[in-house]
């Protein structure tokens, strides 16, 4: 095993390496990048200048329609360090990332690290409630529908995850704001945010149940389409070892069916689920949604990465991409070791 994870981690070295240069590439040649767009709010400040002045010289500040010189450009180009050859900027960025040092953002003049430490409480909070709520039902549903395979139970229950399923989380979010948010019927649930403008008046007592009923619309929204999968897996996976013969056989040694299902089947069959569980975490800490954050109004890494896009700020994109391409390929091994673990008979040395 030692050396399987020695191999693994010697591998993702050339893994991030291809990330990072196939990213930083297309980056080179995405048009309007940084200066183009602090020339365009130059500009746009200086017509509106222009508009309040009557188009006449102000304070020395307004220059018509002469618009920005060569000499100026340069010089914006040289901030950003533009100036500097492509294969330069990108071997100072990898000498930065060996030590985390993720750069400074173009637009929040601010450290990328600490961009990412702020937005952070907003994705946990989203992702873990997420994870945790969809394992914690969709894993005993699944069981349920699989001991009780073709019946009322079993139809019903597919036909409500499924319905879940094909809603978008964005629309039953707007369907959650409306009915319950103060849109057209009641306001049972706070509109937007983790905590209240008095969080920090409560006892701590009421500090967590404020944050947990800011916490309901979004993770509703966030949740329920992940119900369907997870079901049906721990289903499909439950009725597979169901038909085994190790399965007659312990029934037929009078075993009840309760020590059948979770001493024998259970284990065997949470195989490919729990394998996923490192990875699922991992993504699910991460892994921001854009439209749910817009909506109800959380300032997360979703959000954070999609207006990072937007303004062409660099080093918040490739940033992020770094920090998240580094704990996925970490989560991938961690499954494979959580795989070994759950089924002793995996030997990954023996695999050539």
């Amino acid at each position: 095993m030692g050396a399987y994870i020695a191999k693994r981690l010697a591998l993702m070295i050339p893994t991030l390496f291809g990330i990072l240069l196939i990213s930083f590439a297309v980056i080179q040649f995405v048009p309007g990048g940084p200066v183009e767009q602090l020339m365009m709010q130059l500009k746009g400040g200086t017509q509106g200048a222009a508009a309040e002045s009557g188009g006449q010289f102000t304070g020395g500040l307004y220059r018509g329609e002469q618009g920005l010189g060569e000499e100026q450009i340069e010089q914006f180009r040289e901030f950003y360090g533009f100036d500097q050859p492509a294969w330069q900027r990108f071997g100072d960025m990898l000498g930065n990332y060996l030590t985390f040092d993720l750069g400074e953002s173009y637009f929040y003049q601010r450290s990328v690290g600490e961009l990412i430490v702020e937005k952070l409480p907003v994705s946990i909070s989203l992702g873990v409630w997420t994870f945790l709520l969809t394992y914690l039902v969709s894993i005993p549903l699944g069981v349920a529908k699989a001991v009780r395979d073709g019946s009322k139970f079993d139809s019903i229950t597919s036909t409500v995850i499924l319905v879940g399923y094909a809603i978008p989380g964005f629309v039953l979010g707007l369907v959650l704001l409306v009915l319950f948010g103060g849109g057209s019927f009641v306001q049972w649930f706070p509109l937007r945010g983790l905590t209240s403008d008095n969080f920090e008046q409560l006892s701590l007592m009421g500090k967590i149940l404020d944050y947990l009923w800011h916490l309901v619309l979004p993770i509703t929204a966030m949740v329920v389409g992940n119900f369907a999968v997870m079901t049906m897996l721990t289903k499909n996976s439950f009725l597979e070892e169901i038909r085994k013969q190790y399965v007659l056989t312990a029934r037929a040694k009078g075993l009840a069916e309760r020590t059948v299902l979770y001493r024998h089947v259970f284990r065997n069959a949470l195989i490919p689920i729990v394998t996923g569980f490192p990875a699922a975490f991992i993504g699910a800490f991460f892994t921001g949604s854009l439209l749910i954050e817009t909506i109800f109004s959380l300032d997360g890494l979703g959000l954070l990465s999609y207006n990072a896009v937007l303004q062409r700020d660099y080093p918040v994109v490739l940033g992020t991409l770094y920090v998240f391409s580094l704990i996925g390929l970490f989560g991938k091994l961690l499954s494979d070791l959580v795989y070994v673990w759950v089924d002793p008979r995996i030997h990954f040395e023996a695999v050539r």
